[in-house]
């Protein structure tokens, strides 16, 4: 506990009402947390409290206060701008921190009598620039696909020193370079062309296109009908580049796209910005999971855009952030005009917005070693289940028997979007002397929580973040006594199917959940579902085929049910009973000799 509570709590009690920012300090006078506050009394104070109920990362901040200090705002606006200034100022320990150590990429177009266009990791060469860009892939695909459709040259040689002292290379014969080297070009058509290369990059396909196109009919009006077949074939080259990389007519003229995706209590952010038409920039972030109530994505834009030149006219995100109304004013102040937060629903601007998720979840992938897919699907289904996160660890239930006889049940295990075979369980059902799955199922999850957290085995003393039932509303209903009965706070929800046995829906609270609009969370689902089917019916064939085995044995007289379980008990399989000689059978059974040998042979004919 902290030792200067009640100093703390004393000097709170004199704060002002207004809005501003506080700086916590530690002991050593280091600023370690920095906030705002529309009523800095009521926003400190909720720190220093009698009975707090702070998460464990804010419980370790208020630990290390040994004092604060506090700047007064005219506004809740202004009190934004000082925080995330001062927060980018001093970079306090908790804080969630908009990091970006990759560094800026630029495109440079050279000081000489024949510029080239290269990409550069800064502005130390002479020449143009254009920049910075905070994606090095998508910077170097624009110079490559300039240099590409403009056929510019990219060899090391000089010009005009090696004009005519070799023969063109290869490129110029593919038709990827026009052929500087010969010699046949002068110095004011080649800037011509590169700079229209350069305003290929700046401004998109669709204006180079066009005004391409009017120089070629100008071109071919002058009988200029060698100059017009070149700008054709560029036209042609632009726009198979832009078809395969989707550029032309985006249907977004200035706007950034946000997607976020959650994995292992890692936040991943992309950030693709598109103007004029294109795709322009794209930029990911990481971060931890905030432990508090804080919005990470109101976080998140308020850092990244405060000091910005590049507004766009509009930001798509996957939810409108809580300080929006603020966010959208520092985006007027910073651009001269208004600047909308727009969560769509379909549409293009939806496809992007599903586009830069899919950017995040395959970056948290990579960093996580799983697929885009697994990432996306467990952040789906957590959402449409309404947890606090995606589920990790995931356990699935499916009662099989025939009729009341061989009465099992199977518990399949999902990590991370992906079968965890060594943690799946069998369970015999002991209770029910007839077939019912509704206490059928109720047995084996009392039997499985019961040993959460205490068991030997490593998997069953785990709590899951998911069950999932192999069944409706009436399996969850017959379940759910269980858990709260043993004081467990574990969500619970059936897996429905159709006639067909295909999933269908998530039963929860009495209602169903359409799933089948959330690919990538209804494919998981269908899969969990089919695994957990597979192996538990396989378990009851087993058990069945056992039973039917063990009462083949009981017709030889002398052999019991006693008796015949000691044999499957000692020889386990089919096989190793076959091997076993009358001698072996006779001690495993604790027969004579003469019923071991009527064993065998009824053994041999099974």
């Amino acid at each position: 506990m902290n030792q200067r509570l009640p100093y703390l709590r004393e000097k709170t009690q004199k704060l002002t009402l207004s809005p501003g920012v506080y700086l916590m300090k530690n002991k050593e006078g280091a600023i370690i947390y920095i906030g705002k506050a529309k009523n800095l009394k009521n926003r400190v104070t909720s720190y220093f409290r009698e009975n707090p109920d702070h998460t464990p990362k804010v419980a370790a901040m208020v630990s290390n206060v040994f004092d604060y200090d506090f700047i007064v705002t005219d506004s809740e606006f202004e009190a934004l701008l000082l925080e995330c200034s001062l927060i980018k100022q001093h970079k306090p320990k908790y804080n969630i921190l908009l990091k970006d150590d990759k560094g800026y990429h630029y495109i440079r177009i050279s000081d000489e009598e024949y510029p080239r266009l290269t990409t550069e990791k800064n502005t130390q060469k002479p020449g143009k620039y254009l920049g910075p860009y905070t994606s090095g892939f998508i910077t170097k695909e624009a110079v490559s696909e300039a240099n590409r459709v403009f056929m510019l040259p990219v060899c090391s040689r000089k010009f005009p020193q090696d004009f005519g002292k070799s023969r063109p290379c290869l490129n110029y014969h593919i038709k990827l370079c026009m052929g500087l080297c010969r010699g046949k070009i002068s110095a004011a058509n080649y800037r011509q062309t590169v700079d229209q290369a350069v305003e290929y990059i700046k401004k998109g396909s669709a204006d180079s296109i066009e005004r391409m196109e009017q120089e070629m009919n100008e071109a071919a009006e002058n009988l200029e009908f060698e100059k017009a077949a070149m700008l054709r074939d560029r036209i042609s080259a632009v726009k198979k580049a832009a078809e395969k990389q989707k550029i032309i007519n985006s249907g977004v003229s200035s706007a950034d796209v946000i997607g976020t995706a959650e994995f292992y209590g890692g936040i991943y952010i992309s950030v693709l910005m598109y103007r004029e038409n294109r795709l322009y920039d794209k930029a990911v972030f990481e971060f931890e999971k905030p432990e508090n109530s804080e919005d990470i994505l109101s976080l998140f834009m308020v850092q990244f855009y405060h000091g910005r030149d590049d507004i766009p006219k509009i930001v798509v995100a996957d939810h409108i952030p809580d300080d929006s109304a603020l966010i959208e004013e520092l985006l007027h102040r910073q651009s001269g005009r208004n600047v909308k937060i727009h969560q769509p629903q379909k549409g293009r601007l939806y496809e992007l917005l599903r586009l830069a998720k899919n950017n995040s979840a395959e970056y948290a992938a990579i960093k996580n070693n799983r697929t885009g897919k697994e990432v996306i699907a467990l952040e789906e289904l957590g959402q449409l289940l309404g947890l606090e996160k995606p589920p990790k660890y995931i356990e699935a239930y499916d009662i099989s028997n025939l009729s009341s006889e061989s009465m099992v049940a199977g518990m399949i295990v999902f990590e991370d979007g992906r079968p965890l075979k060594k943690a799946y369980k069998r369970f015999s059902i002991k209770e029910q002397a007839f077939q019912n799955d509704y206490g059928s199922m109720q047995e084996v999850l009392r039997r499985r929580l019961l040993r959460i957290g205490t068991d030997e085995d490593e998997f069953f003393r785990r709590t899951p973040d998911l069950i999932l039932l192999d069944g409706g509303k009436g399996h969850v209903g017959a379940v759910m006594p269980v858990v709260q009965e043993l004081g467990l706070n574990i969500p619970v929800f059936g897996m429905v199917k159709d006639s067909k046995h295909r999933t269908r829906a998530i039963a929860a609270g009495g209602k169903e959940l359409q799933i089948n609009n959330l690919q990538s969370a209804f494919m998981l689902v269908t899969r969990i579902q089919d695994e957990v089917h597979r192996f538990s019916v396989s378990y009851m064939h087993s058990r069945h085929r056992k039973k039917t085995y063990k009462s083949e044995l009981t017709n030889v007289k002398g052999i019991g049910d006693k008796k015949a379980a000691q044999i499957m008990l000692a020889f386990k399989t089919k096989d190793n009973l076959k091997k076993a000689s009358p001698e072996e059978l006779a001690k495993a059974a604790g027969v004579n000799l003469e019923t071991a040998s009527e064993l065998w042979k009824v053994i041999q004919d099974i």
